[in-house]
């Protein structure tokens, strides 16, 4: 019940005058199981799951720091410069944006993915809501190709049920997403057909604002890929069992908490409501999760929940509902019950990821590209404008991802 009210209360996000945010809306309903003992104290500390949090906190020290230096911003203008068209631009931002939140997690990619699609709207003339619609398409598909491009695919990277992950997630998903990209352009062209035609794009360069802090950005930067490739050459090897992805977040962040004369500042302004936001959801979830609602749910229907097609449908539909990163957590612990391989636990993490397609409430990175487009610019997205186009994407999506998963 509490879980229920929580999720009503996201998706109208306010009581008569008040405005409530997403992070105080779960952090009340953790508070409430709390009070009322649904669960206890030591049980909700066990179901938080440290290697998601810090990996996070390491993640947006990062994004932050290239954020304030001006240096994401600068690379977005050296990438794009040669695109001289809509066509090219959207492409660019998939494409792009898609592989950067294959590393960088997507709801970091959506914090300084914002700025940088809405500094192009402006200046080049572009409807907002494409762009807006091209960063949030991007990052959620792109980062179904690695363990570590959400909190969702974390969860199950770091459930042990996929062995060697980073390799198994590559080898398996990585085709199918470039060609989810692809497609989601030309969908964007379908709904958006009168912005492509014969506009020009003229690109004028950007200088980095703190060049201290972006060289030490690049040097974060190039220890996170120096780290990642390390720790798929240990997978090959077979000596990467029970290393956290944590480490490769921290690796990340040291530059910058070392060497930055402005540390403290970014750490204050790191999105800790985010944080705060998944403390509470796994806190909220394990109540759930002890009261047995789901499990007598999914068994009533009878459903076969570790066929593929099931895991995608009900997953993409459950976090509409719930959010993906909860539908992950109910989901992986359902799997407990069954003969899970590779193939269900990577169609959980593709089912979770993609559900973020479909409507604005599926997934935590798009409600931070609308409410930071909305707070900052001044631009609204609405549900209508993200499901009439996240709809045919999310079709799309399904069919392409069972087809690779079950081949």
């Amino acid at each position: 019940m509490v879980l229920a009210v929580s999720f009503v209360l996201v998706a109208i996000r306010q009581i008569g005058s008040i405005k409530l945010q997403i992070w105080q809306i779960i952090l009340g309903g953790a508070a409430v199981v709390l009070i009322t003992g649904q669960i206890s104290i030591t049980a909700a500390i066990s179901y938080i799951n440290p290697t998601v949090i810090v990996f996070l906190v390491g993640i947006f020290i990062l994004g932050e720091a290239m954020t304030r230096s001006g240096y994401i911003q600068y690379l977005a203008s050296k990438l794009f410069k040669s695109f001289k068209s809509v066509d090219g631009l959207v492409l660019a931002i998939l494409f792009s944006m898609g592989f950067a939140s294959m590393f960088m997690i997507n709801d970091t990619m959506a914090i300084v993915g914002t700025p940088v699609v809405m500094f192009f709207a402006v200046r080049e003339g572009i409807n907002p809501k494409l762009m807006l619609l091209s960063l949030a398409f991007a990052i959620t598909i792109g980062s179904v190709t690695s363990p570590i491009g959400n909190p969702q695919n974390l969860l199950v990277a770091s459930d042990g049920i996929v062995k060697e992950p980073f390799i198994a997630f590559f080898s398996t998903l990585f085709i199918p997403t470039m060609i989810n990209l692809l497609a989601a352009y030309f969908v964007l062209r379908l709904f958006f057909k009168n912005e492509f035609k014969n506009k020009s794009l003229v690109h004028q360069g950007i200088i980095i604002k703190d060049k201290s802090l972006a060289n030490i950005c690049r040097l974060s930067l190039a220890l996170f890929g120096i780290s990642i490739l390390a720790y798929i050459a240990m997978e090959i090897l077979g000596i990467a069992q029970g290393l956290s992805f944590a480490y490769l977040s921290i690796i990340a962040a040291l530059p910058i908490l070392l060497f930055s004369k402005d540390r403290l500042a970014i750490v204050k302004e790191i999105d800790w409501q985010t944080i705060v936001f998944f403390i509470a959801l796994f806190v909220l979830v394990g109540s759930v999760w002890q009261s047995g609602f789901f499990q007598y749910a999914i068994n009533g229907l009878h459903l076969d929940i570790d066929y593929i097609p099931t895991v995608l449908l009900v997953n993409v539909i459950g976090s509409q509902f719930i959010s993906n990163v909860p539908m992950a957590l109910i989901y992986l612990k359902l799997l407990t019950y069954a003969n899970v391989n590779t193939s269900t636990a990577l169609a959980l993490a593709a089912g979770t990821t993609i559900a973020g397609n479909l409507f604005i409430l599926g997934a935590a990175s798009n409600v931070i590209i609308v409410q930071m487009a909305e707070r900052k610019y001044g631009h609204f997205l609405s549900f209508f404008d993200f499901a009439r186009v996240g709809i045919l994407i999310t079709a799309v999506n399904m069919l392409v991802y069972w087809a690779f998963l079950t081949i």
